[in-house]
């Protein structure tokens, strides 16, 4: 039986988990309709899930339809949630793109589109709440060629829109229109359908259909269906669609084992539990493996199979298994590394300051948040010793809403947020070299480092190069510089995180045998950021790309409004009765364009926003304290890591 790996993906409140609850009902998984206004649906597990009625958290259910097995993952359509998705994205092999009939594409739609395009992630959509007052899918086939993709095949067309008895008439082969239509999207695609065409032959339903198939599976177009997840309407054949249309990988049993863990929770006793796809090969209970060069042994194995979580003596590709035993991180790969796992969408762009109720909770509260970021890593743990303070990164206010109660509810950590700020990054201006020799003043460590530091390119990251002669001493020691290197920069000279920069280290040496790998990784940051301070960096603020839709007679007070906040507005566009602006506004400046925007438009202003990246900071530079030794200030430094300073050179 094939295995298809399938994502239910939206921007929030558009019935994604309405629409897997009904799936679930329509293969028998389920006797019952859970609802999310009921807290009571089949993924929403979590507690706060079901008090808030949104998803926080991916999960997976399994059921057969149409001899297919569909591992079914339910993602948070919340923007605060975006790390969910992004881990999901990676071990996916299609998607279902829900869509509101009423509210249409929104700024989540439009960066998961992007991201699925991005992906070529095959790709059905779903235009959902038929039966809703104000349903317009005609309105919304519109929006979705302008501003998703124009390469969409609309499956059939809504019936009694507005009222219980909304209904999905799907196309069929007798239906000329359609036969034209689907012909002549498929030739753009399909050579042998663009003979075919330009020949004026009239090909037979089943050919069409099946190069349908085909494009759809490749991810070039993307089948469009309709209905209603609250009634039912169009899920039987949205089910029969995901089957016909979307791809199941050959499973490659014989290869060697490879997967990818996209999720880690802790069961009750508080073990860790990986949630592994498998891509090729098979893992067995009890089997040794290498995890990040050590040894491992797994101690369960649990697969999803018709709405349960069973034991297995084992877990082969194309399976997601839940795996015991493992000390695991999110992104590690099980076996052969599969296809890398890249960043599809923007980072936590602000960062804010945790701080137990009572302060004996302090150590507590560290461990707990450790355990979170092991779930979530792009919360960031930071942790300045010096002060005690303990800051974590968020995408929104949500976020931040759902940790407090997270740590109140499951750990009895009563906790509160301060200050609260947007999280900047430093880029080099240019290039800067340093170097500190063995036995050379004022070089109190027993290792010779020199590094560069020049600037990368945008969107590059940190690129650290060994141009030093590899062999000439231990690979532990270059490895301490690596390392020293990537935990160094993330404070620049300003405290950000430094990015876009190619770090090479252009000299090494030491003495045998009295050096050691923690002299290099002593050094290494007070060679490091004296190169920097040469380089010199740009602290750059993130900014989103913004899309405005206003009524016209509020175009002008709504240009003004995004003068003063410093936006970079683009040519409006006059769409029907309104206007639509796009450009670019500082992250910072995001939530007081939100909050001016309805009193502008009396209510009918819309605006969509999406990570764009970073840019200068015009005026003046916002700094961060740092959390680190401060290798920028010598003296203190060298307090810190060699508990005083030293008096004479070598000394360690």
């Amino acid at each position: 039986m094939r295995t298809l790996n399938l994502g239910i993906l939206a921007h929030v409140d558009a019935g994604k988990t309405s629409l897997t609850e009904r799936l679930l009902y329509a293969a028998g998984v389920i006797d019952r309709l859970g609802s999310v206004d009921g807290g009571n649906t089949q993924t929403d597990t979590m507690a706060l899930e079901r008090q808030r009625g949104i998803t926080i958290k991916a999960a997976v259910v399994s059921f057969v339809a149409h001899d297919t097995t569909i591992n079914l993952i339910d993602t948070p359509g919340h923007p605060d949630f975006i790390a969910e998705v992004e881990r999901v994205l990676n071990v996916l092999d299609g998607a279902v793109l829900v869509v509101s009939a009423v509210e249409g594409v929104q700024g989540q739609t439009r960066v998961l589109m992007r991201a699925l395009q991005r992906l070529r992630i095959p790709t059905l959509i779903f235009i959902n709440k038929l039966d809703r007052a104000g349903a317009d899918p005609d309105r919304v086939l519109a929006t979705i060629r302008r501003r998703l993709t124009p390469d969409i095949v609309p499956m059939g067309m809504g019936q009694g829109l507005g009222t219980a008895a909304a209904a999905f008439a799907p196309f069929g082969p007798d239906d000329k229109t359609f036969r034209d239509t689907l012909a002549e999207c498929l030739a753009e695609h399909d050579e042998a359908v663009l003979a075919a065409y330009v020949d004026n032959r009239h090909l037979p339903y089943h050919r069409l259909r099946g190069a349908l198939a085909q494009q759809s599976r490749a991810g070039r177009l993307h089948p469009v269906f309709m209905g209603s997840a609250i009634s039912g309407a169009g899920v039987e054949t949205l089910l029969s669609g995901i089957a016909e249309l979307l791809p199941a990988p050959s499973a490659e049993l014989e290869a060697p084992p490879s997967g990818r863990v996209f999720k880690v929770d802790r069961g009750p006793a508080g073990e860790k539990l990986a949630y592994v796809r498998m891509f090729a090969g098979a893992l067995h209970n009890r089997e040794r493996l290498q995890l990040r060069g050590e040894d491992a042994k797994i101690t369960g194995v649990e697969v999803f199979e018709r709405g349960a979580v069973v034991r297995r003596d084992r877990v082969v590709a194309g399976e997601i298994a839940r795996l015991r035993g493992l000390d695991v991180r999110i992104g590690d790969s099980i076996g052969i590394s599969p296809r890398p796992a890249a960043q599809h969408f923007a980072p936590p762009t602000l960062e804010t300051l945790v701080v137990p109720v009572a302060a004996a909770d302090r150590r507590a509260l560290w461990t707990v948040l450790g355990q979170l970021a092991e779930q979530d890593p792009l919360i960031n743990l930071r942790k300045d010793d010096t002060r005690q303070e303990i800051f974590v990164s968020l995408y929104g206010e949500v976020q931040k809403e759902v940790i407090e109660a997270t740590l109140l509810t499951d750990y009895g950590l009563a906790v509160a947020f301060r200050e609260t700020t947007m999280i900047c990054v430093e880029r080099p201006l240019g290039t800067g070299t340093a170097i500190e020799q063995i036995f050379k003043p004022p070089n109190p460590f027993l290792a010779t480092v020199g590094i560069r530091v020049a600037p990368g390119p945008v969107g590059s990251g940190l690129d650290i190069r060994l141009e030093a002669m590899f062999g000439a001493m231990p690979v532990a020691f270059y490895e301490a510089i690596e390392a020293a290197i990537g935990e160094t920069l993330r404070q620049g000279l300003m405290g950000w995180q430094v990015t876009d920069a190619i770090v090479s280290v252009t000299d090494a040496g030491h003495k045998a045998p009295m050096s050691a790998a923690g002299d290099f990784r002593n050094l290494t940051p007070l060679v490091l950021m004296e190169a920097l301070r040469l380089a010199g960096t740009a602290v750059c603020e993130p900014i989103h790309n913004f899309l405005i839709d206003v009524p016209a007679e509020a175009l002008a007070a709504a240009l003004s409004v995004l003068a003063r906040l410093d936006a970079l507005p683009g040519q409006p566009v006059l769409e029907g009765v309104s206007y639509v602006v796009e450009g670019e506004i500082a992250a910072a400046r995001v939530h007081e364009l939100q909050q001016l925007l309805p009193g502008l438009t009396h209510g009918e202003g819309a605006l969509e926003t999406s990570f764009a990246g970073y840019r200068a900071v015009a005026g003046p530079v916002p700094t961060r304290r740092r959390s680190d030794n401060n290798p920028l200030n010598r003296k203190e430094y060298l307090l810190h890591v060699l508990r005083r300073v030293p008096t004479s050179v070598g000394e360690t």
